[in-house]
C-alpha cells in the first residue's frame, strides 16, 4: 500500500490502484451474529454477489437485501429492491458503496471462500 499522509498522494493511489489491489477496496464488515454462528475469525471479508447485506448509511439505512452485482472498479455494490424512478420512470439500481453495507448472510457454496474465511461447516 501506500506509505504517504498527504491527501492528494492517497486519493491518486486509491483512482490509479491496478484490480488486484481494488479487491482490498471491497472488503466488508462482517455482522456480529455471523461471526459467531460460522465461527469466523475475520473482520472482513470480499463481498461477492449472493451475499445478503444491511444498508448502515444514507437514505436506504436499515434496509437489507441480495447483492445481485459488484463494481470494483469504483468500489460500489448494487442490492436487489433498492431502486429509484428515473425521468422516464423506468427503475433503476442505486449504486451502494461497500463502506456503507455489512454482510449479514454469506453466500458459501464456493469451497475456496469457506477455505478463505475459515467456516467451519
Amino acid at each position: 500500500m501506500i506509505q504517504s499522509s498527504q491527501r492528494r498522494k492517497q486519493r491518486r493511489f486509491r483512482f490509479n490502484a491496478p484490480m488486484h489491489v481494488r479487491q482490498k477496496f471491497v472488503h466488508v464488515h462482517i455482522s456480529k451474529e455471523l461471526k459467531q454462528k460460522l465461527g469466523i475469525k475475520k473482520r472482513t471479508a470480499q463481498i461477492h454477489s449472493g451475499d445478503t447485506v444491511k444498508i448502515m448509511v444514507g437514505k436506504n439505512k436499515g434496509k437489507a437485501g441480495k447483492v445481485s452485482s459488484v463494481n470494483m472498479k469504483l468500489g460500489t455494490l448494487t442490492i436487489e429492491g433498492i431502486v429509484k424512478k428515473n425521468a422516464k420512470g423506468k427503475e433503476l439500481q442505486i449504486p451502494i458503496r461497500t463502506s456503507n453495507v455489512y454482510i449479514t448472510e454469506i453466500n458459501a457454496e464456493d469451497k475456496i471462500r469457506k477455505q478463505i474465511l475459515g467456516i467451519k461447516q
